[in-house]
C-alpha cells in the first residue's frame, strides 16, 4: 500500500510538473523577450541578433531588446544566459569563440555543454584581412615581406582572445612565420575603430562591417579567407589566389538559451529564426 502510495505522489509531482511547463508555453511569447549579445554594438554577432531578431519579433507580435553584455570575450553575456531563468524570455547569440572557451578558460561561471539549450544556427561567414591606409603593403604578400622584416613591430586587433579572428591570424603567423602583437577588443567595432585611426595595422573579421570601411577608403582590403572570391567582397582576391597555400576560416553565429528551456519555445525560436534567415530582405542585407 506504501509503495502505491509513493507511486501515486510520484505521478501527482509529475504531472503537476508537466501542467507547470503547458501552462508556460501556452501564450508566450505575452511580455518583452531579451536577447542577450556578449560583445559590443556594431559587430557580426550584434549584426545578427538586430536582423534576425527584428525578422522574430515582428512574426511572434513582441518585441525583442538586444541587450550588449560585453568582456572576457563573451564569457559575462553568456553567463547572463545561463543563469537566467529557463522561461523562454531570455535567449543569447554565441559566434565561433563560444566553443573554443572552454580550451582557453579554466575557470569559466558555467559549463558550455550544459548549462545551455542551443536553438538555432544563424549564419556561417568567411573572414577577410584589412589594413590600415597607411600601412605600406597593399596584398598578401608585401604584407608578409613588411612583417617578416619588421618582425614584433606589427599589430593587429580581434574582437577577443579565442575568437575566429585571433586564432585565424595566429594561423597565419604560424603558417608564413611572422611575428606581430595581438590588441585584443570587446568586440569588432572599437577594433575596427582604431585601424581607420592607424594604432591597429591589419585586423581579419566578417566581411560586411569590414568591406564599409574598405569602400569608404578608411582600410584597404589585403584577401579573403576562402576557397573561393566572395561577391560581398569585390574584386578581393583570397589569400589562396595570393600564395598562401589552403588558407581558408571563418566564423558562425547562433543562439543560445539556458538549459531546461521547454522544448515547445526552444522548437518555436527556432522555427521563427529558420523563416527570418529565409527572409528575401534579410538574405539581401547578408549578401
Amino acid at each position: 500500500m506504501k509503495s502505491l502510495v509513493r507511486a501515486l505522489g510520484a505521478l501527482v509531482v509529475i504531472s503537476a510538473s508537466a501542467s507547470s511547463a503547458s501552462a508556460q508555453t501556452q501564450g508566450w511569447p505575452n511580455r518583452p523577450i531579451r536577447m542577450v549579445v556578449p560583445y559590443t554594438p556594431g559587430g557580426y554577432t550584434d549584426m545578427m541578433a538586430r536582423l534576425v531578431s527584428e525578422k522574430v519579433a515582428a512574426s511572434l507580435g513582441q518585441s525583442i531588446v538586444i541587450e550588449n553584455k560585453p568582456g572576457a570575450n563573451a564569457a559575462i553575456g553568456t553567463d547572463t544566459v545561463a543563469k537566467a531563468a529557463p522561461d523562454g524570455y531570455t535567449f543569447g547569440t554565441v559566434i565561433a569563440a563560444h566553443s573554443v572557451n572552454p580550451s582557453l578558460k579554466a575557470n569559466l561561471p558555467y559549463n558550455t555543454e550544459k548549462d545551455f539549450t542551443y536553438v538555432s544556427l544563424m549564419s556561417v561567414a568567411p573572414l577577410i584581412i584589412v589594413a590600415t591606409p597607411s600601412l605600406p603593403a597593399k596584398n598578401m604578400q608585401e604584407f608578409i615581406a613588411l612583417a617578416k622584416a619588421k618582425p614584433g613591430q606589427l599589430n593587429f586587433a580581434s574582437s577577443g582572445i579565442g575568437s575566429a579572428a585571433h586564432l585565424t591570424m595566429e594561423m597565419l603567423k604560424s603558417r608564413e612565420g611572422i611575428n606581430l602583437q595581438h590588441v585584443p577588443y570587446k568586440g569588432t567595432a572599437g577594433a575596427l575603430q582604431d585601424l581607420v585611426g592607424g594604432q591597429i595595422n591589419v585586423m581579419f573579421d566578417i566581411i560586411g562591417p569590414l568591406m564599409e570601411q574598405v569602400r569608404a577608403g578608411n582600410a584597404r582590403a589585403l584577401g579573403v579567407a576562402a576557397k573561393e572570391r566572395v561577391p560581398a567582397a569585390g574584386d578581393t582576391p583570397t589569400l589562396i589566389e595570393q600564395g598562401v597555400k589552403d588558407f581558408a576560416s571563418g566564423t558562425w553565429a547562433g543562439i543560445i538559451a539556458p538549459a531546461g528551456v521547454p522544448k515547445e519555445i526552444v522548437d518555436r525560436m527556432a522555427l521563427e529564426a529558420k523563416k527570418a534567415l529565409a527572409d528575401p530582405e534579410l538574405k539581401k542585407k547578408l549578401e
